[in-house]
């Protein structure tokens, strides 16, 4: 994998540290997550994030364990970091490391008083919310080490004030049971409980958001480290707390295996693709049902479009068919009306997307034709047909192939149900009513799949093969602009008019989604390279294309502010780094070179989320990342798009 570490310049740099952040997930939704200074910058930071019944029903445990070594001297030195509502730094510990660095994708870091050295590792148990913490001493000595545990018990996306009641503490063999929700375990565990208030994320502040919390110092472990090699260690489990997990050193090395398994699997063929395949890993997760994937993290839960988007990179590209076939087979489940089940993040099974319905039917034949899986195909076939046929007949907010030329159109009041799904004060920022060019894509695409999964079969298509040929020739025919790319919506509805046939418009807007149009297995027209040349121009940035060329109207050079004005900005002019895998389908179709468009976001693969790829970032150089700094579908469709070269 490649290399990812830093040394002191960084590490002892608080700007620098904490914009880069690691994440050990644990396979249920649930992670372990912070920077590399060691200073929890968002209200999610923190050890044990523990997983509900969904992925995103996720509430944090334990927050912190604050290394303290008390030299022979009778010096005390402090090793943690917190950030008050003051805006003072105490402790500042991040100024005594002099490295961090990921080994097989878990957290080191090493700090330096005189002589002494300790480190730090941690891991999380894979398919149970257990953390283990281990510290060691590598030179000098002796020290006395102690662990203070800072814990909470509240929802992952909200804050814990002391005006309430503290955490239940309850002492136990070893540590102490928190909340009766997760179990503390360690050596010469010391209760204390008290708190410690006003503790500052400055991350949460940036997005205008709740920025303080008050956190419970609910004790200390501690032991003694005489010479190299001994170690201190600690264990927080969530579930079952009267099963005592192995020992840290047991599952530290463990998770190492698994990762270098995980690696192994995807039969990388450079480092880079080693390191994005173990970032896929992170996305996808065990759930009641089966497999799912988490969105992004630290926030996201499991969204329908955001899986189908990424199924061919996170599945098979990483050699995890077998768990896509489950994935595929569990989502075909919920199809209703035609329509794919989007999210249950919410609590409640929605059916609010255009394309996710569009995105899966591309993800079964993506499947089908890598893997050969006729028997998935069959099983899934009647259901596709169902799709083009309510589809015909029209669904859920409007949704409908147009009489007029057989192209879907879409829309409804207060709805958007693209992918650019932004909303302030509930209503759309870019809603897109009328017949989207990615829709249409994908619905030409989709109907040809359907009569190829059937023809494989020497099954009966059903509608798929007339609909496919009537929305191929209206496509070919309605889209291209007069500004020589593609109309982003044909058939819009003009705000200023009463909604009517008359009262239409076509949208020429430059944006990256006509790439999809050329970019797809069946895609309607084939790429111009003098048209791309023009989008790349207009659009592409090192981490990939922004959402609106920067001369249109409503173009936002950045992605930053409180939560009304990221929305707003969400998708005019941000840069998605997921469109960087259909820009580069399409400039390979039209002869195109591609091997300089991934050079920014290589080497964005050390710089927010470590070893990942962010959801976002500024449309305006230098493209600082936004959004989430893990994110699935920017994972998958670097991976994705890599491989395919």
């Amino acid at each position: 994998m490649l290399p990812i570490e830093f040394g002191p310049r960084v590490c002892g740099h608080l700007g620098a540290g904490v914009d880069r952040e690691w994440l050990v997930p644990d396979g249920l939704g649930g992670f372990a997550m912070g920077t590399v200074s060691g200073l929890r910058t968002r209200r999610y930071h923190g050890l044990l994030m523990v997983a509900g019944e969904t992925p995103a029903a996720r509430r944090l445990g334990l927050v912190s364990l604050d290394p303290e070594l008390v030299l022979p001297s009778g010096a005390t030195v402090r090793l943690g970091a917190h950030e008050w509502r003051s805006g003072d730094v105490d402790p500042d510990g991040f100024a005594l490391l002099e490295r961090f660095e990921l080994v097989d994708g878990l957290p080191r870091w090493r700090w330096r008083i005189g002589d002494l050295v300790l480190e730090r590792e941690l891991a999380m148990a894979y398919g149970r919310s257990c953390l283990a913490v281990r510290h060691r001493l590598l030179a000098g000595g002796p020290a006395r080490l102690g662990l203070a545990a800072v814990v909470t018990w509240r929802d992952g996306h909200g804050e814990r004030r002391a005006d309430g009641p503290a955490p239940k503490v309850e002492p136990v063999a070893g540590g102490a049971v928190v909340e009766d929700a997760f179990r503390l375990a360690g050596p010469e565990w010391v209760a204390q409980g008290r708190w410690w208030h006003g503790v500052h994320h400055r991350e949460e502040a940036a997005r205008g958001l709740t920025p303080d919390e008050d956190l419970w110092c609910a004790g200390r472990f501690g032991g003694p480290l005489d010479r190299p090699g001994d170690s201190v260690s600690v264990l927080a489990w969530a579930g079952d707390l009267a099963g005592q997990p192995p020992p840290a050193d047991e599952l530290i090395e463990a998770a190492r295996r698994r990762n270098r398994r995980v690696v192994a699997a995807g039969k990388p063929a450079d480092a880079v693709a080693a390191t994005l395949t173990l970032a896929a890993d992170a996305f996808v997760v065990g759930t009641t049902t089966g497999p799912d994937v988490v969105a992004g993290y630290p926030w996201f839960g499991a969204w329908s479009r955001d899986t189908m988007i990424a199924y061919e990179g996170l599945f098979l590209g990483t050699g995890r068919a077998d768990e896509g076939r489950e994935l595929l087979r569990a989502y075909g489940s919920t199809l209703s009306e035609g329509m794919l089940a989007n999210t249950a993040d919410t609590g409640r099974v929605e059916y609010n997307t255009v394309d996710g319905t569009l995105w899966f039917l591309h993800a079964v034949h993506r499947h089908v034709t890598v893997t050969g899986d006729t028997d998935l195909a069959a099983e899934l076939l009647p259901g596709l047909r169902a799709v083009v046929e309510a589809h015909l007949r029209g669904t859920r907010y409007g949704i409908v192939a147009d009489p007029a030329d057989g192209l879907l159109t879409q829309g409804a009041p207060g709805e958007a149900l693209t992918w650019m799904d932004a909303r302030v004060d509930g209503e759309p920022v870019t809603q897109r009513a009328g017949k989207p060019v990615e829709v249409n894509a994908l619905w030409v695409n989709g109907l040809a799949a359907i009569g190829e999964l059937a023809g494989r079969l020497g099954a009966d298509a059903g509608a798929a093969p007339a609909a496919h040929r009537r929305a191929r020739a209206a496509f070919r025919r309605r889209f291209p602009a007069p500004s020589g790319w593609l109309h982003d919506v044909v058939d819009a509805p003009a705000p200023a008019y009463p909604r009517g046939a008359a009262d239409r418009h076509d949208d020429d807007l430059l944006r990256p989604n006509q790439l999809l149009a050329w970019s797809l297995p069946h895609a309607p027209l084939d790429p111009d390279p003098a048209v791309l040349r023009r989008i790349g121009a207009a659009l592409l940035t090192p981490l990939g294309p922004r959402s609106l060329a920067p001369d249109s109207p409503g173009y936002l050079p950045r992605h930053r502010g409180g939560p009304a004005e990221r929305d707003s900005g969400y998708h005019q002019g941000t840069v998605w780094p997921w469109l960087i895998g259909p820009y580069a389908d399409a400039c390979r179709r039209a002869g195109l070179p591609v091997d300089e468009l991934f050079a920014g976001l290589v080497a964005h693969l050390s710089e927010y989320g470590l070893g990942s790829v962010s959801e976002t970032a500024d449309a305006a150089a230098p493209h600082g990342a936004t959004g989430a700094p893990f994110q699935a579908w920017s994972v998958a469709e670097l991976l994705r798009v890599r491989r395919v070269g």
